[in-house]
């Protein structure tokens, strides 16, 4: 067995990570290789290209300074797929690099899979037909997506979200803490400003500007910052700037530790809010980008929420402070009102823990064990 993939930056690593898990056991001399990251090494896959060549975001100038290498980089995969074509190619997430790739391999007679529907219930509803074109198959993370995509001719299978199993439904704080050299009587803050470089650059000084003014008002306060390895620089330059460097525990990845340590999380928009709500942690959700960026976004937005454990919950279970009313004043006051709340209205804690509890009950499958599956339904079809 065969299999060529592609996940870009690190929640498509982790996805992709799991969904070998299914197809090792499913094939157990089953060789993989394409582009992706540690969780997918770790599983024997070689990576042709590391994943965060594909990290970027937006539009303009974030997105042209890097076209060319990223075209370049599809390019060649494209060329080294149809000399030597795998069983299936498997696109995890990443859908402006995968699609086009998985469209050229399609046509070629090479099944594909995409793994992660693109959220065109939720932006650029253009897209759907260009999945349709590309794909044979998509596993899906979300239960409501196959329905909607059996409605354009797209095969699909909801196979849970894999996170939901990773996450104990009840996570360990204390152990947490003892493992991050925290304290149980700490008041702490789990800072995470994103998994991609445009993200660092517009969120975390605003983000460490909010720590700072959250200082003011709790001096005891403690933050935690998980950082990747590789942008690692670039958080340690903005904490810097905002004179908070040794005021912060900035650490290597450890996000889940960081998540099930803290009281309250200061997060960039992604699919970290997710695991945030799989930790039943009470969050703020903010994001910015560039102008011309956000101009586009929001006239391609179709519901009002961004963050994920709003629209899953279709309602402002926690709070979204976007671009311009993102500024480090807001921040600061919304994740004040969490602390606040842990002493004057702890039943506004317990509903939103009990929210989040039932949401991931509805995400828990055996996600690895079903993908492998529906990929094997595939390739006998």
């Amino acid at each position: 067995m065969k299999v060529s993939m592609v996940a870009g930056e690190a929640s498509g690593d982790l996805l992709a990570g799991l969904l070998l898990d299914g197809l090792l056991t499913q094939w157990p001399d089953l060789t993989s290789s394409g582009i992706g990251g540690p969780q997918m090494a770790r599983r024997g896959f070689q990576a042709l290209w590391p994943h965060h060549k594909l990290s970027v975001h937006g539009y303009g100038w974030e997105v042209l300074m890097r076209y060319r290498e990223i075209v370049g980089i599809r390019k060649q995969l494209k060329t080294q797929l149809l000399k030597s074509p795998p069983d299936v190619f498997i696109g995890v997430d990443a859908p402006d690099f995968n699609l086009d790739l998985e469209a050229d391999l399609k046509s070629s007679g090479v099944k594909t899979v995409h793994f992660v529907s693109p959220s065109v219930w939720a932006w650029r509803p253009e897209r759907i037909e260009k999945i349709r074109q590309s794909v044979d198959h998509v596993l899906c993370i979300f239960p409501f997506e196959p329905e909607l995509l059996a409605k354009h001719g797209i095969a699909a299978t909801y196979v849970g979200h894999p996170l939901a199993n990773m996450i104990p439904m009840q996570p360990d704080k204390a152990a947490a803490r003892t493992k991050l050299g925290l304290l149980d009587t700490d008041t702490v803050v789990a800072i995470l400003p994103g998994s991609r470089k445009s993200e660092i650059k517009h969120l975390a000084l605003c983000f460490f500007n909010a720590a700072k003014l959250m200082q003011h008002v709790k001096p005891a306060i403690k933050f935690i910052v998980p950082a990747i390895p590789f942008l690692k620089s670039e958080i340690e330059a903005a904490a810097r700037s905002s004179g908070l460097l040794n005021h912060l525990q900035i650490i290597d990845g450890q996000s889940h530790e960081a998540l099930a340590a803290c009281d309250v999380t200061l997060i960039a928009s992604g699919t970290a809010t997710l695991e945030a709500a799989l930790f039943k942690r009470p969050m703020v959700i903010a994001y910015r980008m560039g102008a011309l960026s956000w101009q586009i976004m929001r006239r391609k937005k179709l519901q009002p929420w961004v963050g994920l454990p709003n629209i899953l919950c279709q309602n402002f279970v926690v709070p979204e402070l976007l671009q311009d009313e993102a500024s480090p004043e807001k921040l600061a006051a919304a994740v004040l009102n969490w602390l606040d709340a842990q002493v004057n209205a702890p039943e506004k804690l317990t509903a939103l823990q009990n929210q989040f509890a039932e949401l991931h009950l509805q995400l828990q499958r055996d996600t690895p064990k079903i993908c492998a599956h529906a990929i094997q339904q595939i390739l006998q079809g």
